[in-house]
This record gives C-alpha cells, structure tokens and sequence, in this order.
C-alpha cells in the first residue's frame, strides 16, 4: 500500500464521483497524469479515469449528476471529456474506455511514469495499491522519462512531442534508449494531427525553460521536421555585433531572453532587474492571445522565428558588410507558412506576422543615441496596434539575443531606455497600451468632420481623422477648436495641393 497525496480540490470531485460509479457498480480506474502528479505532490485538476463501461455513454451519466459538461474526445477510441465545478473548485475529468484490464491497458501507455493505475473505491482517497507493472515509481525517484514499449511513437508520433513537454513541466531527462527511439521516429510527427502537434509545442513553450527545450527538441530531430524553414538559419553568419554569429543560435536565444525579461520571478540577473517596466505587465501577458495560450508563450514562439526570414536576403557589400535587406517581411511570410502548416488560429498567425514585421521598428524610429520623438511613437502604436507592446519586447529579447554572455550593465541600460521611453509616452495611447480597455474619448470624430467641413464619406475623412489624431496623442491639440482649426489647415493645404 502507498499513500496518494491528495488536495481538498482532488477530494471533492473524487468523493461524489467514487460513488457515482459505485452506484452503477463500474469497475474504474484512476490512471495516468493524475497518478503520476499525486505521487509528485503536484497540484492537479484534470483527472484521467479508465472504465470497464462505454465511456460517453457513462461520461454523459457523470456529467448530468455533477451538473457539468459533457465533451466527446474520441469516438473511436471511447473518450469523452466532463468539464464543471464543485464548491467553486474547477475539474476536468478525461473518461476512456478500459480495454483488457489494467495491466494490459498500462502497456499501451506512452511512458512508465505515465503507466500506473488505482483502483477507485472508498480507501483510495487516503490509500490504495498502486498498480505499477513498469517501474514507473522508481523513474519519478530517478526523474526519468522512459518509453513503455519500443512501438510507443509508431503507434502514436504525437508522445515525442509529449516526451520533450513532460520534460520542460517536471525537470526531468528523457533516458537514453527513449531518446534513440524519438531519433529514429522523429520523421513520422508529419503524419500527426497539426492540431495536437501545435498544442504540444505551446504547452512546452508556456513552461519554464523554453529555450533548452527547443535545444532539446532539435537535439532530438524534431526541431527540423516541424520547422523545415529553420534549418537554413544554421551556419548563417551575422555582423560581428552579434555574439552569436549563426542566426539559428541567435533565435533559441532569443526565446530563452523573452523568458527572462517577463518572468513573474526574478531570477536576481541585470536582465530581470533593468527591464522595462509597465503597470499591469504580468496580467497583460498571462492573457490569451491565440488557441487558449498566453501572449507571452506566443512571443516566445516569435522569438524562435523572428529572424527566420534572414537567410534567404543574405547580402554581403563589397566592404564586406553583412546586410539583411527586407528580411522582417520575407520573415513575416515564412512564419505565417509555419503558422498555418500546424493550423494556428487566425488571430495567432496575424498577430506573429505583426511582430516580425516591425521588431526592428523601437530601435529605428530615432537617430542613434537619440529618443523618438512623440509623434514617431505615437505612429508606432497606431501602425502595430494590438501586439505593440509585444513587439517591444521581442525587439528588446532580439538586442540581449544579440549581445548574448557578453552583456554588460551599460549595455542593458542602453538597450532598456529606448523601450523605457516608448513605454513612458504610450501611457497616454490608452487604448494600445491597454487594448482591454474601450477606446478613448476623441476631440472629433468622422460626423463631426463631414458636419464641420461638408464632407461626403470617403478617405479624406480618415486622412483628416489620422492628422488630427496623432496631433492629439502628442499633445499638439487639446480642445476642439484646437482639432477644428488644425483639420482647417490640412484640408486647406491639401486643397492647395491638388
């Protein structure tokens, strides 16, 4: 017998679910992540049940006596989801059909960690025999990820991504031997649903460590499957300012830097403690972006294609100059065709797009050594709108990638006050800087251009809207007559122009 460490969350959903299922008499079996999480002391609201039932039908059943929702996952393979709450604590319950009994059911998972089963009944909320036929409780001793069988990624090519996220989540090392079998398979995560390929990737990329899971990921052959388009960067050589010359290196780097600029933690480094700063950072990008995921996983994807588009504009002067002519919007393609080859929502397509297409844009509104001025930032929140924040982010991480362990405190300084600045003057931008927020009250709109000036609908409106906008923004103009009069001189000197 051994203890299952269980939280008061875990106990109010498993007590009235044990005795659903006593009620009917169906023999179940607690298994997978939940087993494994409660023997880590980690804290988990998804509970994975295998029955000796029809599983939608029983999940159905469940979901009406606990007054949640009923998902089906899978028909074919008899899984279905029950989604809801019990006393404010949330849960989600994976139900599967138990082919064979347990043993054989264990030696279909993917790793030992993952290939323990407990018996459901009244003892099991304080005690239980843990069913264990694969040494899965000595890997968590040893921190291990070992495959169950030799066929455990032909059978199913999505675990190897799921390999490399356990990985990043629980700290631990993927064995030997289950690292040659990914090698060898690595090949076949083509053949997988692009859908549950993506999810893997961002489930890995929102965990600590981003950066050396990608390093893992290429180590293991993955890396170039998914993203092709990547394995042109490696060998390409930079301008000597960058400390890492190859662009391959520079973009895993960037990740990891993304990482340190934004994590709730500090981690006691110069990175951390001189960062730019805004009010409200840490819930700006814990928000979703794209596919449930988080702004902040989504930049670290960005971080890993943002210069992706650089080997392909190579250009070397006959000075020998080094240069990447319009290699943001070469970039900003490829990464979409990456984006939308693992079926990326809309939005997460648009909004990486928009990021590597103006990264360079915070260092380049001003002359060297110099502040941009108002106007020029109050454009680049206009022209970047809802991922301009981000981008000065990834235009910071780009800078620290660049200068990599070389990176003294004058040159965080330096690279930090440009964004300082930027961030200081879009505080009064409200509705960019906070795009959770409705849009700010304007001295004129478009009916009162057309009403002011006798104006039909058209593009001249939006021209006057624009100039009188930016003028605002920057406070050039702070009353309506203000507005009317600048409007006056732009119509008038268009008019003269025309």
């Amino acid at each position: 017998m051994e203890m299952i460490a269980l939280t008061s969350e875990n106990r109010s959903i498993l007590g009235p679910l044990e005795g659903l299922l006593a009620a009917d008499n169906v023999e179940a079996y607690l298994v997978g992540g939940f087993v494994r999480d409660a023997l880590l002391g980690r804290e988990t609201k998804d509970i994975d049940l295998a029955v000796k039932a029809d599983a939608h039908m029983l999940a159905r059943k469940l979901a009406d006596a606990l007054g949640a929702s009923f998902v089906s996952l899978d028909t074919e393979r008899d899984v279905a989801r029950i989604v809801g709450a019990i006393d404010g604590d949330e849960f989600v319950i994976d139900v599967a059909r138990l082919d064979g009994d347990a043993k054989s059911d264990m030696a279909r998972r993917d790793f030992t960690i993952n290939a323990m089963a407990v018996p459901l009944h009244k003892s099991s909320l304080t005690r239980s025999e843990i069913l264990d036929h694969h040494g899965a409780r000595k890997d968590l001793r040893e921190r291990t990820i070992r495959a169950v069988q030799e066929d455990v990624f032909r059978r199913d090519p999505v675990r190897m991504m799921r390999a490399v996220r356990l990985s990043a989540v629980l700290g631990f090392e993927i064995d030997a031997d289950t690292r040659d079998l990914i090698r060898q398979s690595s090949t076949s995560i083509v053949s997988s649903s692009p859908e549950r390929v993506r999810e893997e990737l961002l489930a890995t990329l929102a965990a600590r460590g981003a950066r050396d899971s990608i390093r893992l990921m290429d180590d293991l052959g993955l890396l170039s499957v998914l993203i092709p388009e990547i394995d042109a960067s490696r060998g390409v050589t930079q301008p000597k300012a960058h400390h890492y010359y190859d662009v391959f290196n520079h973009l895993v780097e960037a990740v990891g830097f993304v990482e340190v600029l934004l994590d709730s933690e500090p981690n006691g480094g110069i990175v951390h403690e001189m960062m730019p700063k805004f009010d409200g950072m840490t819930e700006y990008f814990s928000s979703y972006a794209t596919d449930m995921h988080s702004r902040l996983t989504l930049l670290k994807l960005t971080g890993l294609l943002h210069d992706i588009g650089k080997p392909a504009t190579k250009s070397i002067e006959q000075s020998g100059r080094v240069r990447f002519f319009e290699h943001s919007t070469v970039g900003e393609e490829m990464a979409k065709v990456v984006l939308r080859r693992m079926r990326f929502g809309r939005s997460g397509v648009s909004m990486t797009g928009a990021m590597i297409r103006h990264h360079l844009r915070p260092r380049q509104m001003a002359a060297r050594n110099e502040m941009p001025t108002n106007r020029a930032i109050h454009r680049y929140f206009r022209d970047v709108g809802n991922v301009a924040l981000d981008t000065l982010y990834l235009n910071m991480a780009d800078f620290l990638a660049a200068k990599g362990p070389d990176l003294t405190r004058d040159d965080m300084a330096r690279g930090s006050k440009v964004i300082s600045h930027i961030l200081k003057v879009g505080q009064n931008i409200e509705h960019v800087t906070n795009p959770r927020r409705s849009q700010p009250r304007v001295l004129l709109d478009g009916n009162d251009i057309m009403r002011e000036f006798g104006l039909s609908p058209g593009p001249k409106i939006g021209d006057v809207l624009s100039v009188v906008g930016e003028a605002e923004a920057t406070g050039k103009v702070n009353t309506i007559e203000e507005a009317v009069r600048l409007a006056t001189q732009y119509l008038e000197s268009e008019d003269g122009g025309a």
